[in-house]
């Protein structure tokens, strides 16, 4: 693992939707992995994750099925009924993640054509940024696209200040910038939003939310174009490289891919990104790319600190996770190399949850099975005890576990 994170640090500060989900800077170190580092020397400072942008095919229905499966919160809304002709868009909460769920209303929205193309899936991963005009700056003095160029939006709520940038495939990081003028926006999410709630009501014992932050989002892109997103990243928007897994590290018997995850300064936001590698079979990338008609955004990584509860109460709600087979558990080398973590390995295998260890401490995740039609988009719920890796020591068994997933597709 290489990490290029400048020794020069500066205090830690909560986002405003951090503060708003009630969570405290050690919660989010233990949460995300963060860590210290000096904003006055980056060329792009990214305060954090903003809104996870969808397209789908159901915006109605995808709403309720977060609220009801997800324990999400309906916060925010925009239709027909508010101005906007073309689509609805509802927003949903959990902890400090914001969700905007887009559908098309007319037959001639844009988005009809987006959603034909990919299926439901990531259009916009937006970042919260202090000063949108510096970010636009830097973008396109490194060659970057620029898509929107900085502009105010304002409401009876206040202001905020928007831009974008193009990434790989049709994914887009808007900027939004919170704070303008001295005062920070109010409204439930930006200008043409109005806050909404809604009639569903939790089951008795529900918990108030199954997962507090969001931890990486992994993006797929075409053989041969790794290097150069990752290049952009480190060049346009001043990540740094975390880590990389090529080789033996990240293949089966089957099929193969190569991955590099780039995070900004304090490692708030991390993109690991894969591309497929020469292999035997088609791998995980290749179905991926197949089947969204591009590259996009792979996997979403929810960050809770009680996963086995998460991982029980999403089971209740019919979300269905990838199998581990139970001689993952009882290899003797893997509980050697694991030893002691909070839960007895039993409880980890009876939840199909894997576990890994690297020098700074150890995780625990598990993965679901594509949440649309297409074999496509998934999330991956992951605890943190100090690693701040991606769960290296897991590949083998959870790219087996998709490949069984492939076969079963007719994709392998």
């Amino acid at each position: 693992m290489t990490d290029t994170t400048t020794t020069s640090a500066s205090p830690l500060d909560l986002t405003d939707a951090e503060r708003e989900a009630d969570l405290d800077l050690e919660q989010l170190k233990q949460l995300v992995g963060l860590v210290e580092y000096d904003e006055s020397t980056d060329p792009f400072p990214v305060t954090g994750w903003d809104a996870i942008v969808f397209v789908v095919g159901n915006a109605t229905q995808t709403a309720h099925y977060y609220q009801s499966a997800w324990g999400m919160e309906l916060v925010g809304y925009t239709g027909p009924e508010n101005g906007t002709r073309d689509h609805k868009a509802f927003v949903l909460k959990s902890g400090s993640i914001r969700f905007v769920v887009k559908g098309a209303v007319t037959p001639d929205s844009p988005l009809i054509a987006h959603h034909a193309a990919h299926g439901d899936g990531v259009v916009d991963i937006s970042l919260e940024v202090p000063d949108v005009d510096k970010c636009v700056e830097q973008a396109r003095r490194a060659g970057a696209t620029v898509l929107q160029e900085p502009e105010d939006l304002t409401d009876e709520h206040g202001t905020v200040r928007v831009a974008a940038i193009a990434t790989y495939g049709e994914t887009r990081h808007s900027l939004v910038q919170r704070v303008v003028d001295g005062r920070t926006y109010e409204g439930p999410y930006l200008p043409g939003y109005v806050a909404a709630s809604s009639s569903f009501v939790k089951r008795d014992g529900a918990p108030k939310r199954l997962f507090q932050a969001l931890d990486h989002i992994v993006g797929n892109v075409e053989l041969g174009r790794m290097d150069e997103w990752v290049a952009f990243y480190n060049k346009v928007m001043g990540f740094v490289n975390m880590a990389e897994f090529i080789g033996d590290d990240i293949a089966t018997d089957y099929s193969a891919l190569m991955s590099k995850v780039v995070a900004n300064g304090n490692h708030r936001v991390k993109f690991p990104l894969n591309e497929p590698a020469v292999a035997k079979k088609k791998s995980q990338i290749d179905e991926y790319l197949e089947f969204y008609s591009g590259p996009g955004a792979q996997h979403l990584a929810l960050a809770t600190n009680d996963i086995l509860r998460t991982v029980d109460e999403l089971r209740k709600e019919g979300v269905e996770f990838l199998d581990t087979p139970d001689a993952y558990y009882d290899d003797p080398e893997m509980r050697a190399r694991i030893g002691e973590v909070r839960v007895p390995i039993e409880e980890l295998k009876s939840r199909k949850i894997l576990v890994d260890r690297d020098e700074d401490g150890y995780l625990l995740q598990i993965f679901t099975k594509p949440l649309g039609d297409r074999p496509t988009v998934f999330f991956e719920i992951i605890e943190r005890h100090g690693s701040l890796g991606f769960g290296k020591g897991n590949f083998k068994a959870l790219f087996e576990s998709i490949e069984r997933e492939q076969d079963k597709r007719g994709n392998l």
